[in-house]
């Protein structure tokens, strides 16, 4: 790596996270960079300093390594806010579209009401409004008079109740229409929410994509294997802990599915926010897996962490969803023989990893009992 080459790497380290200095990063980047020495005497003209070593290469690549991780961790961290604003902004679509459809339906039933009392005001118009008494006198026939008075009696009843039913219509409307205004509300909330979650998601995704294509080739090939190395280790180091000794559950006939399912979208990109077939989130994969199997679970990781049965790392079977980071901002399915199969990152595709190559929160049953 040249000299030049470590400054800009020293530099991106300390700014990564301003993402506002990234956006300019030359004149940082030149005014960090070390300068060569002056010649003595004995030095040739075209005398270049010496190349750093290997482990002064990987020190400063590492670092990189770091730093993007922490890029991508928070872009992961706000692709859950954004998926669950967006599973609370579809809900509310939903609730919104249910409320109309009732608040119609009570405009029209109070407009039949409507006629209904307007044709029996009609009605006692026509028979002169006179009370009982009066058309018992004025009537030929008391006999029929009084039979009718059974009839008038049910019609005040009917009147009575046709009352009392465009009352709770009224109310009903009043409700549906206060609800619908709430909801509204809240679904302007969350599309604001969405908004901004997206925008963090952009930013960050921008700003490692600008570090990383800092690096020349051969350094990005080194930062590959940097990465590898660092899941080898960290994998190894739990398996050797004895985690997975004794460990032989089965798979269930859903687990078995949902294994399938998530297996079968080995190679396909990650894309925040996607649930496929053409690409997916770590969380869009894992509840498509589960949905393809017939079994419903939450869309997002932290969800997927707060709501399904939690089950102790030992005992974990195919199909159970492993959690990482303390946000549980990530996730992945356990497959069998202490791997998983995930949607890393932006930049990834789908594809099987060491279970404990990442930090584990914990592991959830989508299908317990």
């Amino acid at each position: 790596m040249a000299r030049g080459k470590r400054g800009l790497i020293s530099v991106a380290v300390t700014v990564v996270c301003a993402v506002t200095v990234l956006a300019a990063p030359g004149t940082a980047f030149a005014a960090s960079a070390a300068p060569h020495p002056a010649p003595t005497p004995s030095a040739s003209p075209s005398a270049t300093p010496p190349a750093p070593s290997t482990a002064a290469q990987d020190k400063e690549l590492e670092a990189v390594r770091e730093q993007l991780d922490k890029l991508y961790r928070a872009a992961a961290s706000a692709t859950d806010a954004y998926n669950a604003a967006e599973e609370k902004a579809e809900l509310q679509s939903r609730q919104i579209a249910e409320l109309t459809k009732k608040i119609a339906e009570a405009e029209e039933t109070l407009a039949g009401l409507k006629d209904r009392a307007g044709a029996a005001a009609r009605a006692q118009y026509r028979s002169g409004g006179l009370p009982p008494e009066a058309r018992l006198m004025l009537s030929d026939d008391p006999g029929a008079f009084l039979d009718g008075t059974g009839r008038v009696r049910q019609g005040e009843r009917a009147t009575r109740h046709l009352i009392e039913e465009t009352r709770r219509t009224r109310q009903d409307l009043e409700t549906y229409s206060a609800d619908a205004s709430a909801q509204f509300k809240k679904l302007e909330a969350n599309r604001r929410a969405r908004a901004a979650a997206q925008k963090k998601i952009e930013k960050r995704i921008a700003a490692a994509e600008k570090l990383e294509s800092q690096l020349e080739k051969e350094e990005k090939e080194r930062l590959a294997e940097l990465e590898r190395e660092a899941a080898r280790k960290a994998q190894n180091a739990w398996l050797d802990t004895g985690v997975l000794d004794g460990a032989d559950g089965e798979a269930t006939t859903r687990g078995e599915q949902a294994v399938k399912y998530a297996t079968a979208q080995i190679g396909k990109p990650y894309v925040w926010g996607a649930e496929g077939p053409e690409s997916y989130d770590c969380s869009g994969l894992t509840s498509q897996a589960w949905a393809s199997a017939g079994q419903g679970i939450p869309r997002t990781s932290q969800e997927q962490w707060k709501q399904l049965q939690r089950v102790d790392v030992t005992d974990m079977r195919p199909g159970d969803l492993v959690v990482y980071f303390d946000d549980a901002s990530h996730v992945g399915m356990y497959i069998g023989d202490g791997a998983i199969v995930h949607a890393p990152r932006p930049g990834r595709t789908v594809t099987i990893a060491g279970a404990g190559s990442m930090p584990i929160l914990g592991v959830v049953r989508p299908d317990a009992g």
